[in-house]
């Protein structure tokens, strides 16, 4: 026994100076990133004439800029922000510097959502006459579904385009958690909250089946849409590609017009030279978007603190109890930012821009009251990104005007609680749990055993409250009947376009869209944007740089299995009365 509390002790002890260790090392690694990198300058780019601004994308698009440290480099990078990008490319429209785009994709770290909204901005951009030039060793169908906005769409010899369709992959972990000895309490309502699905099978329910069949098939069809609009080819004949795989190599991808031509990098950048006016011999002036975005002149609307203001407030991640993080939704966190809002004089309306997949019923209810309370005061308006699902719709449900892309994931009304019985667990590695209760249900919850029936029966009851309490929400919110809401409700998914069709969206379009009716509805043209939550940079800084150290560590040795280790490890926040996104989707 004595040699047991020893190992222990030296156990912790171990963890201990490796936790001190790991501390040291990220402070050392953030002084080192912000002396190298003058993380609190602003940087700017001179713009000469006849550039080309060139997108790749390679950087993750996240709906609000920050910045993060990059370990491979030592410096600070921003992350780009979506309306920094459509602000960009709008600027370069009418900047007579600005010949034309160089879109040089590959892998592109975007949401489907957000590829739609810069689509959309790519678009406007040509109406200045201005040309857009795409170039790839490898197209996805993501990456070619923006790529096809383009005047020219290359392709380097022997690259490849992708283009069987798109597949949704969903993660059960039903075995996972016999082998583990875990045991899965699941209490939901709603025929089609597969979000409990993972836990207790190995495979897809019907229902499942049919509303993931529905949004691919919906979203397939606005990119297949817009791509047969660009390029000339009917959606039919893009479908007959993509079931016969006619797209193999290169030569097909020509030959059946996906592509304009063959050619390598060079090829372009001679071929950029001419179309914008520099001679062979002359080097190809570029600029990227960050350096666009940072040049000399402030791309970004004014805060004008003390005149008129439209409130953007960032609603980004899974939805938790408490302060949360800069990537998680924090009920007193959001809820402040909209009180804030609400009582600045100078804000004249509120913009909320929910990208999240959901997360815990009280969370939620505690920022809805907030929206409401808003409404009363000033135009409330809702832009979805890529996902605005279960609590994120139950957020959204007030607002004065909801706003989506056509590909936004959206709807699941409904609710679900889990809870895990990790008896055999602890069994099998020699723990038992005692519990000594002064009520007869005190340990409620209790990892140590099964639930009982007349405890299941109660958080039934709880899940049937909440969800009464969801519906009713939306309809009071949305102008329908309950019933109309429980009709289309159930758990299911809904892309925004047919989000639109049964009346849980108003219009489709993205977060600039929002802006423009929020201005409207205020009866203000000019006006400064004043972002929420308000961070603190140090602070942000210095918290990034101690969760990248981390993840960077995680990433390297996992490679490509880095978000299958994600989805588990988001295991341990399922715990208790859920309104969130009804599975793990992966779409490829």
């Amino acid at each position: 026994m004595k040699g047991f509390f020893n190992h222990v002790l030296a156990s912790m002890l171990g963890t201990f100076l490796v936790l001190v260790l790991i501390g040291i090392i990220n402070i050392f690694i953030f002084i080192a990133v912000l002396s190298s990198s003058g993380a609190f300058s602003k940087e700017s780019a001179k713009i000469s004439e006849n550039t080309i601004l060139k997108i790749d994308f390679k950087e993750p698009v996240e709906d609000r800029m920050s910045v993060k440290p990059n370990l491979n480099t030592m410096r600070f990078a921003k992350t780009l922000g979506l309306k920094d990008i459509n602000d960009a490319l709008k600027k370069a429209k009418d900047d007579d510097r600005i010949k034309g785009i160089y879109l040089d994709f590959s892998f592109i770290n975007i949401g489907i959502a957000s590829a739609e909204e810069i689509r959309n901005s790519l678009k406007d951009f040509k109406q200045s006459g201005k040309f857009i030039i795409a170039h790839s060793d490898f197209y996805t169908h993501k990456s070619y579904y923006l790529a096809s906005v383009a005047d020219k769409v290359y392709l380097t010899p022997n690259g490849v385009v992708q283009f069987t369709g798109l597949s949704a992959q969903l993660l059960f972990f039903k075995s996972l958690l016999e082998k583990t000895g875990i045991k899965p309490e699941i209490i939901r309502h709603g025929k089609f909250k597969s979000g409990v699905e993972p836990f207790m099978s190995d495979e897809m329910s019907k229902e499942n089946r049919e509303q993931t069949e529905r949004y691919l098939s919906s979203l397939w069809n606005t990119m297949l849409t817009e791509i047969a609009s660009q390029r000339g080819i009917s959606v039919s004949v893009l479908n007959k590609y993509a079931n016969e795989l006619s797209v193999r190599n290169a030569g097909s991808a020509k030959k059946l017009d996906l592509v304009d031509n063959l050619k390598y990098e060079d090829e372009v950048i001679s071929e950029l030279k001419e179309n914008a006016g520099i001679p062979k011999d002359k080097k190809l002036k570029t600029v990227s978007l960050s350096e666009y975005i940072n040049s000399e002149e402030s791309i970004d609307n004014v805060l004008r603190s003390d005149k008129d203001n439209i409130a953007v407030i960032y609603a980004t991640g899974e939805i938790v109890d408490g302060e949360g993080t800069e990537e998680q939704i924090g009920s007193k966190t959001l809820a402040k930012a909209i009180r804030n809002a609400r009582e600045d004089k100078n804000v004249k309306a509120i913009v909320l821009r929910i990208n999240s997949p959901g997360g815990s019923a009280l969370a939620s209810e505690v920022i809805w009251r907030e929206t409401v309370l808003a409404k009363k005061e000033k135009p409330f308006i809702v832009s979805m990104g890529d996902v605005a699902a279960s609590g994120g719709y139950y957020i959204a449900c007030e607002a004065d005007t909801i706003v989506a892309e056509p590909n936004t994931l959206t709807g699941p009304i409904g609710v679900f609680g889990i809870f895990f019985n990790a008896k055999e667990l602890l069994s099998d590695i020699g723990v038992t749990i005692n519990a000594v209760n002064t009520n007869t249900y005190s340990d409620m919850g209790n990892l140590g055993r099964k639930m009982s029936d007349y405890e299941r029966g109660i958080i039934q009851q709880s899940v049937e409250d909440i969800y009464t309490t969801f519906i009713t929400h939306v309809g009071k919110g949305r102008n329908l009947p309950v019933d109309s809401v429980d009709a289309i409700g159930q758990g299911r998914v809904w892309s925004g376009e047919d989000a639109l069709k049964i009346g849980l969206v108003d219009v489709l379009g993205g977060l600039q869209t929002a802006i423009d009716i929020a201005s409207e509805k205020a009866g203000i043209k000019e006006f400064g944007i004043k972002y929420y939550p308000e961070k603190d940079k140090f602070l942000i800084l210095l918290e990034n740089t101690f969760s990248e150290t981390k993840r960077s560590v995680i990433k390297e040795e996992l490679g490509k299995t880095y978000e299958y280790y994600q989805n588990i490890k988001n295991i341990k926040k399922i715990n208790g009365i859920q309104t969130r996104m009804p599975y793990y989707l992966e779409i490829k």
